[in-house]
Parts: structure tokens; C-alpha cells; sequence
């Protein structure tokens, strides 16, 4: 009997989208412990654009030829040794380690299971799970309270627009900052109660006029570069600056001592190292917050698995609105 094999999306070597190509591989087994999905729909993220580039400074490079993707969301088919077999016909979210989600089917680990509850759909919950989680944590970290303004940067971006909607959610009044009309418009459409575009000069003095010239009370800095920089610059004294991204190419450095002489207390990057073991905690906050309508992840486009490439290029290229999965 011949090995089974399913479609994959492997990267061939490090470089551009164009190094994403179409393949075959052996159909995967679960060995103990282990589980496979089929998969419906594979997520991504800005940073495994990185790795692909081979740019990325924070995770091990993985071996050529590899397929990309650390999260899925599918049916679990089979289990192997020391899982229960309730699992079996399950809807789950999947995290599958850094790499194998570009795929028909792929291996997690029985920890890396999430449930998905009825009436959500897989690309909403593969959403709300990966920047759902990674929302909440930030939103609980910067201690939002009402009627703080909150200033969100990459507002109409996954985690940036589930941001928007869970300050508004918890009462605060929100200023979403983007590049371009249409996210603008997405980012009024998710709640915020003023929209800036922060690819034109002098953006922060909309901010200002925004908050009644007194700032705002918490940041959440996903972009670093000059627009975290400048960001930082019209945090309300009292405030919070909280980092969680570096999209400009790096993540935005503050000096303690310019920090205590504003009065700003700031979240470094390195909050993210500790969101692990909270990450299923938060991401069912998210969900039942979704089952009762307060929030809607935004999935801006879906690609068919063979366009990988065309997926990555979006989400690099800043085209993209919102969270970018395939659909398989």
C-alpha cells in the first residue's frame, strides 16, 4: 500500500512571498500524546513573514524546506497513544508549534487543542484565539478603565481592531490611528470614536485635539519605528504605553528615566513572553465576549491554500485589513 500524500505549501528557501510554492508530503501521524486536524483554515502572522524573509530575530530558523504556519483550525481525525478519543470529530483550534500549518492536515499535541464552541465559525475562531488572545492580555495588562481615551495604533489591523472594540467594550472612548481611507473606515465602522491617519505629517496633533488636548491615557504600540516614538510623545501624563509589535521594523525603546519624568509607565515588548499559559484563558474571554455580540474579529481576505504567496505578500505589504487565513 502506497503512503498517502496531501497538498502542503512549503518555503523552498528564505526570501520573498515567491519562495512559498505548492507541493506534496506525506500524509502526518499522530504518535503519542498527538492529534490530527484536518484543516479547514490555517492562520498566519506578520511575524512568520519574518522568519520566512529570514529576518526575524526572536525564533530559531527552521530547516529548508519547511511549511510555514504555527496555527490551525479543523476537524481532529485522528489521535495516537494516551489521548482520549473524545477528541475525535472535535471542531478545535490547533497551535502546531512554529511550522506544518500550510497544509491538508497537520499534527498538535493534545495541550495545543482548543474546542471550539457551536455556533462560531473556524475562521472567526482561529481569529478571536490568536489575536483575540493576544488583545486581551494587552487590554488586561494596561488596566483600561472607563472613560480613559486609549490610543490604538494598527487599529484596523487582527489585534488592533478586536483592541478597539474591547476598550470600548470596557468603557473607554477609543482614537484608532492607520494608513489609508478604507482602514480608516474600518476602524470607525469597529467602534473607535475618531480615526487618524497616521501616514500624514503632524497625525499626533489630531490625537491631541481627539483626547482635549490632554493625550491619551493608555497606547497600545504595535508599530514602533517614529510612529510609536511620536505616540509616546502625546501620552497623557499618568498614562500607560504598552508595546506589543515592531510592524515598522522595530519596536519602539524608551528611556526609564524620560518614562518616570513624563509620568508614563511603560509595557515593554517583553509582556509577550509571559501571555503563554494564559493564551486559552483569554482567547475563551474572547469567544463567549463574541457569542454575546460585543466583539467581531475582522477577517479581511481569504486565499486558497496554492496562494500562500499572494496570502503573505498581503499581510507583508500592508494591504491587508484585519486578520489574512487560507482557506483549505
Amino acid at each position: 500500500m502506497g503512503v498517502s500524500v496531501m497538498r502542503v505549501v512549503q518555503a523552498v528557501r528564505f526570501g520573498g512571498p515567491e519562495v512559498l510554492v505548492p507541493g506534496q508530503a506525506p500524509d502526518p501521524v499522530a504518535g503519542p500524546g498527538q492529534a490530527v486536524v484536518d484543516v479547514a483554515v490555517a492562520g498566519m502572522t506578520f511575524v512568520e513573514t519574518q522568519i520566512r524573509r529570514g529576518t526575524d530575530r526572536w525564533h530559531e530558523r527552521p530547516r529548508l524546506p519547511y511549511v510555514p504556519g504555527g496555527l490551525v483550525a479543523g476537524l481532529v481525525s485522528a489521535v495516537g497513544a494516551q489521548v482520549d478519543p473524545v477528541w475525535l470529530g472535535q471542531r478545535v483550534v490547533a497551535g502546531t508549534g512554529e511550522t506544518g500549518g500550510f497544509a491538508e492536515r497537520a499534527v498538535a499535541p493534545v495541550g495545543e487543542l482548543f474546542p471550539v464552541p457551536d455556533g462560531l465559525g473556524l475562521p472567526e475562531a482561529i481569529a478571536l484565539y490568536s489575536d483575540g488572545s493576544t488583545a486581551q492580555g494587552l487590554a488586561e495588562h494596561a488596566k483600561i478603565g472607563p472613560g480613559d481615551w486609549v490610543l490604538v495604533e494598527a487599529a484596523a489591523g487582527g489585534v488592533g481592531s478586536l483592541l478597539v472594540q474591547i476598550a470600548r467594550a470596557m468603557g473607554a472612548r477609543v482614537v484608532g490611528a492607520a494608513r489609508g481611507d478604507r482602514k480608516l473606515e474600518v476602524v470607525r465602522e469597529r467602534g473607535a470614536d475618531a480615526a487618524v491617519d497616521y501616514s500624514e505629517p503632524g497625525w499626533t496633533r489630531r490625537v491631541l485635539e481627539a483626547t482635549g488636548g490632554a493625550g491619551p491615557d493608555v497606547v497600545f504600540d504595535g508599530v514602533g519605528g517614529e510612529i510609536g516614538r511620536a505616540a509616546f510623545e502625546v501620552t497623557a501624563r499618568g498614562g500607560r504605553f504598552s508595546v506589543h509589535g515592531a510592524s515598522s521594523g522595530e519596536a519602539t525603546l524608551i528611556d526609564p528615566a524620560e518614562a518616570r519624568q513624563r509620568g508614563v509607565t511603560v509595557i515593554g515588548i517583553e509582556q509577550l513572553f509571559d501571555f503563554g499559559p494564559h493564551v486559552a484563558r483569554w482567547a475563551e474571554q474572547m469567544m463567549s465576549q463574541a457569542a454575546a455580540g460585543l466583539v467581531r474579529p475582522l477577517i479581511g481576505q481569504t486565499f486558497p491554500l496554492e496562494r500562500a504567496a499572494d496570502a503573505h505578500a498581503a499581510v507583508e505589504n500592508r494591504t491587508a485589513v484585519g486578520k489574512t487565513l487560507l482557506l483549505i
